[in-house]
């Protein structure tokens, strides 16, 4: 066992499989006690089980770590508090709160029930808020604390996944919302988008399709120079794959650490051997007038200066 986090104390909501069981176990190996939540549903937020977190926190005591399971649903403010009480209840404090939880229900956006809106925004949005909101009382208090958000690239564009996409921009904007309400208690929050293989992100049908626009996957998507699925996948060096959730917990763990003071506020990305950065979002273009513009002006001034360049989604 390591001692980065020994003394530490870290939640982690949605650790029973994927992402969130791949953190719990490197936090805990990191010398973290860790309080494993996990309500055990499945993809679409259906059904419950013990096992998931089970499995997890048997995993960590196999390796001599420290943890409990928790299985509060947390998209419910009384599963969010309970979950964080649980923390306090067992080990008496708490430092970290990693949110990594979500479900998936797929649809184009004229298929879309509000049903599956509204599963879909609960389950993933108000998940990371039920959380936050108690862990920061206490990090308030104790003027310490590290919040890391699990979110994904949805919102740049993926195809039939409105709900989910406005959920994860949402936990994007509160991240950065949350970094500013909570900076100068001494508390960080920042969010990780990954690329991993997971069932909540098994990849979706445009990272496959062969031509297609310029911005046809989520790398090209988010303008980064990296190589594509399949170059990366023959380059990958380390264990497994470069999608494997396992690579993903590093970076997280760094920002759960004491390592990265002046990050806050950002979203982070990761797949496989490559770590990025996000921009915040800032004004490119701009045209001005003295009064209101006509639409004449409109006409002629957007074309010239702020649209000349711009490609049709499709």
């Amino acid at each position: 066992m390591a001692d980065r986090f020994q003394g530490k104390v870290a939640v982690v909501s949605g650790g029973g499989r994927g992402i969130g069981r791949a953190v719990a176990l490197l936090l805990a190996e990191e010398g973290a006690s860790v309080v494993v939540n996990d309500l055990g549903c499945e993809v679409d937020g259906t059904g419950s089980s013990h096992v998931p977190a089970d499995e997890t926190v048997a995993a960590i005591t196999k390796q001599g770590g420290k943890a409990v399971a928790s299985y509060q649903d947390v998209s419910q403010m009384s599963g969010g508090e309970a979950l964080v009480q649980k923390a306090v209840d067992t080990y008496g404090h708490l430092d970290t709160l990693v949110n990594s939880v979500g479900i998936r229900r797929d649809r184009l956006i004229w298929q879309m029930t509000p049903e599956d809106w509204d599963a879909v925004i609960r389950n993933s949005l108000k998940s990371v808020f039920t959380t936050t909101k108690f862990a920061c009382i206490l990090f308030r208090q104790q003027r310490s604390g590290r919040i890391v958000n699990i979110t994904s690239d949805a919102g740049l564009g993926g195809i039939g996944m409105s709900n989910f996409a406005a959920a994860s921009e949402g936990i994007v904007g509160m991240t950065r919302t949350i970094a500013r309400d909570m900076g100068r208690y001494g508390v960080t929050c920042n969010a990780v988008s990954p690329m991993a293989a997971t069932r909540l992100f098994p990849g979706v049908v445009d990272m496959y399709r062969q031509g297609g626009p310029r911005h046809n996957n989520p790398d090209r998507r988010a303008g980064l120079g990296i190589p594509a699925p399949q170059d990366a996948g023959e380059a990958w060096k380390g264990p497994g794959t470069p999608n494997d959730p396992e690579n993903v917990a590093p970076l997280v763990a760094y920002l759960c650490s004491g390592e990265s003071p002046n990050a806050n506020g950002y979203v982070f990305g990761v797949r496989g051997g490559d770590v990025y950065l996000y921009t915040n979002p800032e004004v490119e273009r701009a045209v001005y007038d003295q009064g209101l513009f006509s639409l004449d002006a409109l006409d002629d001034l957007v074309p010239r200066i702020i649209s000349y360049d711009m490609w049709r989604w499709r």
